[in-house]
């Protein structure tokens, strides 16, 4: 057996009733929608159940899997310590899902922290399952944190949950629990943002349609605007029906309290071969990185011959001929961006000049962005196809009075206090307020958000 049915739900605990005290019948229809939705769940007759929990051990480069034999939680921070719930987990699956995702990716496993108790992303589901099943629990779980890794990885990761319960013979349910957008009214308690009901109302127009290619399509920058916590998890179980047929039905959606809550049911209705959505990512991918390289200036294209000839030789180039005077004539600071799947994969670069010429520079900091960057691991060999590159040079710092002197989309900001600097580059994704900016530039340096800095101003030319 393989995947016979998926449910997405969202995960708010005021729809308990010992947690809501009353508030919960404002989302009534959310609340008969669970019900509904479960319900197709227990008819279908799982073996195991699959929670992706956006709430569990999340890690910026890993899977993880719950590990162990059972875990147990209760509603204890919400005020309810006494709505409890103990789960045994799927030991059998979660090692071939682990063996499986070992053998060909994506990362993951049940590695790090080993925390048992049960996150309220994952126990709110439980709650009415356990409803749907006259209080009891008659299944064993398997439990997913999401993770900081791209949307393709995400998606492999539900085929190859599909696949390891295919070869155990397992029937298994999969619930993808995540609110949708957190900023949908200005009176919610995570304000207002435009983003917000755009993005609510583009997923479910998505999940309805069970349309699950143009998961692919939001934007990164686009979700983090909304402030959106299910989109990963509904990507995991799009690629558990990688190339199956679904019947899809919306079921409700409400915000009331300014989150989002989707809910909507999932049945395989046989296999579709035009519905292996990653290889149509990737292809796509594929092409519009072939499309980039032919169009690469001579800048960005010696920062990927760097990296290219670092990791896949260990060599660091010598400078090639045929660059621009400018290149080799000129210094200044440069920093190197990579980007992979649309994501931040590395930056690294100098303020001003370590070197004699841009070109030198450009050579160095390509290679320290993909080895040297702290918030990533190294990039890797295998890594670099998919690799996008931007180079900007950095025009002279200059001191500037306060904040009104900068403009967030053409000058990149310093900020100074005491031996603590820190630096972020103008126009970037996300970043649309210079109030923004400095405070992004104050925590990257490690400077309390309260505390007076001095200002200086750059600007930059990018490639790429």
């Amino acid at each position: 057996m393989s995947i016979i049915a998926s449910v997405m739900v969202p995960h708010p605990p005021l729809i308990i009733p010992a947690i809501g005290h009353g508030e919960e019948r404002k989302i009534q229809k959310t609340i008969e929608a669970y019900e509904m939705a479960i319900r197709l769940i227990v008819e279908a007759k799982p073996d195991t159940i699959v929670i992706t929990s956006p709430h569990s051990i999340l890690y910026s480069d890993y899977f993880h899997i719950s590990p162990g034999k059972y875990a147990a939680g209760d509603f204890g921070r919400f005020g309810a310590k006494e709505v409890r719930f103990e789960a045994e987990y799927d030991t059998e699956l979660v090692a071939e899902l682990c063996r499986l995702c070992e053998q060909s990716g994506p990362d993951a496993g049940t590695l790090g922290e080993r925390e048992q108790s049960l996150d309220h992303a994952t126990l709110v589901p439980l709650y009415f399952l356990k409803q749907a099943n006259n209080g009891r629990f008659p299944y064993k779980i398997v439990r997913i944190g999401l993770s900081g890794q791209s949307l393709a990885g995400h998606y492999r990761l539900g085929m190859q949950i599909a696949k390891a319960a295919n070869r155990l013979g397992r029937r298994v349910a999969l619930i993808a629990s995540g609110d949708l957008s957190h900023k949908l009214i200005q009176e919610g308690p995570y304000g207002f943002a435009p983003e917000g009901p755009l993005y609510d109302e583009r997923i479910m127009d998505v999940m309805r349609r069970g349309a699950f290619a143009e998961l692919f399509e939001f934007e990164e920058a686009f979700c983090e605007k909304a402030a959106e916590c299910g989109h990963r998890s509904f990507v995991i179980m799009a690629g558990a029906f990688d190339g199956v047929a679904v019947q899809a039905n919306q079921l409700s959606y409400e915000g009331p309290f300014g989150v989002g809550y989707g809910v909507c049911s999932f049945l395989p209705a046989g296999r579709d071969e035009s519905r292996h959505f990653l290889d149509e990512y990737l292809q796509k991918t594929e092409a519009k990185l072939q499309k980039n390289k032919a169009a690469e200036d001579a800048y960005v294209h010696l920062a990927r011959q760097a990296l290219e000839a670092y990791l896949l030789h260990h060599k660091i180039i010598p400078i090639p001929e045929g660059l621009p005077g400018e290149m080799l004539q000129t210094r200044a600071g440069t920093f190197v961006s990579l980007h992979k799947n649309g994501q931040l994969r590395g930056c690294i670069g100098t303020i001003a000049p370590t070197t004699d010429c841009i070109a030198r520079e450009i050579i160095q900091n390509a290679i320290s962005a993909a080895t040297r960057d702290p918030r990533f691991h190294a990039v890797k060999a295998a890594e670099l196809a998919e690799l996008e590159y931007s180079v900007d040079v950095l025009s002279a710092a200059e001191e500037i009075a306060s904040a009104q002197d900068l403009e967030v989309k053409r000058y990149g900001v310093i900020v100074k206090s005491g031996h603590k600097l820190g630096l972020l580059l103008p126009n970037l994704d996300g970043v649309d307020t210079v109030e923004q900016q400095i405070a992004i530039a104050k925590q990257k340096a490690g400077i309390d958000e309260k505390e007076a800095v001095s200002l200086q101003r750059f600007e930059v030319v990018r490639h790429g």
